[in-house]
C-alpha cells in the first residue's frame, strides 16, 4: 500500500512519492529556547518522530533537519543581567533535549541554530531584494521586510488572501509599505545587546524569525526537499511566510506540509502566552516517561488531544497488558522464535501507518496481536503465540515503545545511558557543524573514556559499549 500524508497546502492527502526513495528528506520547526518545554512542544515532536520511524521502515534513510531558535525577540526578553541570551538559549536547549530523549525521540541528523547560518540568512534577503521581493525599510531603521504584494502567491498556504490577513507585528510599522510586510532583517536596537546583532548590508541587526527556518532548510536539504513539519500554530504566519519568501526568492523548497495538532487545556490551546500550559518535566516527574510516549501517540496526530488524569492511566494499563504478554512468552514458552520472520509487521498494521499515519489504527492491531498472542499460549499453541511475538516486538520497535521487549532494569538502565549518550552525540554533532573541532574531540574522548564507541555513518551516529 503506498503512505498518503495529509497535505496541508493542497488540503487533502497525497500519495507520498520522495525526491530520492532511498532518503526521504524532512524538515521540522524546532523549537523558540525562551523557556522550559511544555507537553504540547512534546507532542509534536513525537509526532514527527513516529512520522520519521515509519519513513525509515519504508525508506531505509530519513535525513531529518529540526532546528533550534536561539535568537528571537522572546529569547532576548527573557535573558537577564545574570543570565545572557546566549546562555539562556543554551540552558533551554538542554531542557528540550533532555525532555525529547525522555520519551525516547531521536535526536535528529542535524540540529542547527539559527545563530550558526546568519551568513546563508542574508545571502537569502539579498536575493529577496534583487528580485524585487523585498525592501529596506524607508524609515533607515536597518529593517528589511518581504513585499508580500509583489509576490502573487503569498497565502497559498492557508489559502487566505493579504486583505483579510492581520497586519504583521513583528517590527516597526513605520517603515512598511504594507501592514502585512513581515521583517527579514531587523535593525540594531538600542535596547538590546550588542553581542546579539550581526553586520549587514543593510546595518547592523538580527536575522527575522521566518527567515531562520527559511535559510536553514535550504542550507541542510538544499532547495527543494520533501517534507516541511510543525506544529498547528505554525502554518500562519510562520509557515505561510517561509513558503512565500523561499519560492518567492526562486527555492521550490518543501513538497509537503504536514502540521500535527495542538494539546489543549478545556478545549483551549495550550501556550505559554496563555499561561495554561503544563511543563514536560513536571509530567515526567509525575508518569513513566514510557507511558507518557503512549499517551501523546495514541490520538492521530492531526486532532487535538486533551490531557487528563485518566490519559496516564488509559496508558499505563495498556502498556502493562504488552509487557504482561511479552513476560508470559518469555516465562512460559519453549524454543524461540523463527528468525526468518523477525522484523515482520502485520499487514493490517502497515495499513493503518500508510494511512496518514493513523496511529491509533495501528495500536488496535497491536493489542488485538497480543490477545491473539495470550490466547494461544492458554491453548497451548507455541508457533502461533511466536508469531503474536515477533510481530509484537516489530510493532513496538516502530513505535518506539522497545524498553517494553527488555527485561525491566535492564532495559531502564539502558534507556537511562542512551538519553545521555544521545545528548553528547548531538553536542558533538553541533560542534562539528559549527566547525569547532576543539570542542567535537573534547565531546569524543569523553565519550570513548568512559568504554562507548561512536560510528558516523550516513543514517546517523550509532554507539555501542565496547568488549
Amino acid at each position: 500500500m503506498t503512505l498518503r500524508l495529509h497535505d496541508t497546502r493542497a488540503q487533502e492527502l497525497r500519495d507520498f512519492v520522495p525526491l530520492d526513495a532511498e532518503n526521504v528528506t524532512m524538515y521540522v520547526c524546532g523549537p523558540t529556547v525562551q523557556s522550559g518545554p511544555h507537553i504540547g512542544h512534546v507532542r509534536a515532536a513525537l509526532s514527527f518522530d513516529l512520522l520519521r520511524r515509519w519513513l525509515e521502515e519504508k525508506h531505509g534513510r530519513v535525513t531529518f533537519v529540526r532546528n533550534v531558535t536561539d535568537i528571537d525577540d522572546k529569547v532576548l526578553a527573557n535573558a537577564t543581567a545574570t543570565e545572557p541570551w546566549w546562555a539562556l538559549a543554551y540552558r533551554i536547549e538542554q531542557e528540550f533535549t533532555a525532555a525529547y530523549s525522555a520519551v525516547g525521540i531521536l535526536p535528529p541528523t542535524y540540529e542547527p541554530r539559527a545563530t550558526a547560518s546568519v551568513p546563508q540568512m542574508q545571502e537569502l534577503v539579498a536575493r529577496l531584494i534583487e528580485r524585487g521581493h523585498a525592501y529596506p525599510a524607508a524609515d533607515e531603521s536597518g529593517d528589511v521586510y518581504f513585499d508580500v504584494r509583489s509576490w502573487a502567491e503569498y497565502g497559498a498556504l492557508t489559502h487566505q488572501s493579504v486583505d483579510a490577513m492581520e497586519a504583521a507585528e513583528d517590527a516597526d510599522p513605520r517603515g512598511k509599505r504594507n501592514p502585512q510586510d513581515f521583517a527579514l532583517w531587523k535593525g540594531a536596537k538600542p535596547d538590546e545587546p550588542a553581542d546579539a546583532t550581526w553586520a549587514s548590508p543593510w546595518g547592523s541587526g538580527r536575522p527575522g524569525w521566518h527567515i531562520e527556518c527559511s535559510a536553514m532548510a535550504r542550507r541542510y536539504l538544499g532547495s527543494e526537499f520533501d517534507i516541511h513539519g510543525g506544529g498547528l500554530d505554525l502554518r500562519f504566519p510562520h509557515h505561510e511566510n517561509e513558503l512565500a519568501q523561499s519560492t518567492a526568492a526562486g527555492d521550490a523548497f518543501a513538497r509537503y506540509w504536514m502540521h500535527n495538532g495542538l494539546v489543549t487545556v478545556n478545549g483551549q490551546k495550550m501556550s505559554k502566552s496563555l499561561g495554561n500550559f503544563t511543563l514536560a518535566a513536571d509530567v515526567l516527574a509525575q508518569h513513566d516517561p514510557l507511558v507518557v510516549r503512549y499517551a501523546l501517540a495514541a490520538a492521530h496526530y492531526r486532532s487535538s488531544l486533551d490531557l487528563s488524569e485518566s490519559s496516564w492511566s488509559e496508558a499505563e494499563s495498556a502498556l502493562g497488558r504488552i509487557s504482561t504478554f511479552v513476560s508470559r512468552v518469555r516465562r512460559s514458552l519453549p524454543g524461540a522464535p523463527d528468525e526468518t520472520s523477525i522484523g515482520r509487521v502485520p499487514a493490517a498494521f502497515s495499513a493503518a501507518m500508510d494511512d496518514d499515519l493513523g496511529v491509533p489504527q495501528a495500536l488496535a492491531v497491536l493489542h488485538e496481536t497480543v490477545r491473539r498472542g495470550n490466547a494461544a499460549i492458554d491453548d497451548a499453541a507455541v508457533d502461533e503465540a511466536w508469531a503474536a511475538f515477533v510481530e509484537v516486538d516489530a510493532m513496538v520497535r516502530i513505535l518506539g515503545f522497545d524498553e517494553i521487549m527488555g527485561s525491566g532494569g535492564d532495559a531502564a538502565e539502558h534507556r537511562t545511558l542512551d538519553a545521555l549518550v544521545q545528548t553528547m552525540i548531538a553536542q558533538r554533532a553541533q560542534a562539528r557543524a559549527d566547525k569547532d573541532w576543539a570542542a567535537a574531540d573534547r565531546i569524543r574522548d569523553a565519550i570513548a573514556a568512559a568504554g562507548i564507541t561512536l560510528e558516523d555513518t550516513p543514517a546517523g551516529t550509532h554507539w555501542s559499549i565496547d568488549g
